[in-house]
């Protein structure tokens, strides 16, 4: 497969590839900016591993489907099988942390609304969810307020922090635990904020966590 799970040294970590679990709607500013209502509940929808990609690699943009937005998120590994559990059990299960892009086929994903249809034909092609390596959890500073960015041509076009989210992270793993049973392998993506927009072959990707780690890309 061409996606491995690994460390930000470079060292493999023993689990299977597995699903990825996308949280929409999870900073107020993102909903504003897509004149989306504000949810009740978090909203989720999956990714198959057929979407990851390394983003230390060249990430691969569809072509002739419409804008393809980026919405750069903070990526969770997880290392424990989780089943209705509490936040407690949720954030234990939590083996490492890194940077993710949900890719959005815009146009097509507002065709989808506008007929009250599911998005995973723009959420869910191929190479959508383009990964960073992870950091072991015990090595990030402050999870509940992270920070986190992305460039794009040396532009600053996301910025973020982890406490501005509606449902924190413990939270979010708790939620999705009810609705899907997160195996060890598994990814969530825990939502965006405000600054999405459209990439295009040739763009020069930057995303940052913590002002320390770093990972740059290029779109082709």
């Amino acid at each position: 497969m061409k996606y491995r799970h690994r460390w930000i040294s470079g060292d493999r970590i023993d689990l299977p590839v597995g699903k990825v679990v996308c949280v929409g709607r999870n900073y107020a500013a993102h909903i504003q900016e897509l004149n989306n209502p504000l949810p009740d509940d978090p909203v989720l929808f999956i990714k198959p591993a057929t979407a990851m990609v390394n983003l230390d690699q060249s990430v691969p943009l569809p072509r002739n489907r419409g804008e393809i937005h980026h919405e750069a998120e903070v990526s969770l590994l997880i290392k424990d099988t989780l089943t209705n559990a509490s936040e407690f059990e949720a954030n234990q299960a939590i083996m490492a942390m890194g940077l993710g892009l949900d890719l959005t086929l815009r146009d097509l994903q507002s065709k989808q609304k506008a007929k009250g249809l599911p998005w995973e034909v723009a959420k869910a092609f191929d190479n959508s969810c383009p990964l960073s390596g992870f950091v072991a959890v015990e090595h990030v500073k402050s999870p509940e307020s992270l920070e986190f960015s992305l460039k794009v041509n040396g532009e600053l076009r996301q910025q973020g922090t982890t406490d501005h989210m509606l449902t924190s992270i413990p939270g979010l793993l708790s939620y999705i635990s009810r609705h899907f049973t997160l195996l060890p392998g598994d990814i969530v993506l825990t939502g965006t904020p405000a600054g999405v927009g459209p990439l295009n072959p040739g763009d020069e990707l930057e995303l940052t966590m913590n002002g320390t780690f770093t990972t740059q890309t290029r779109c082709t």
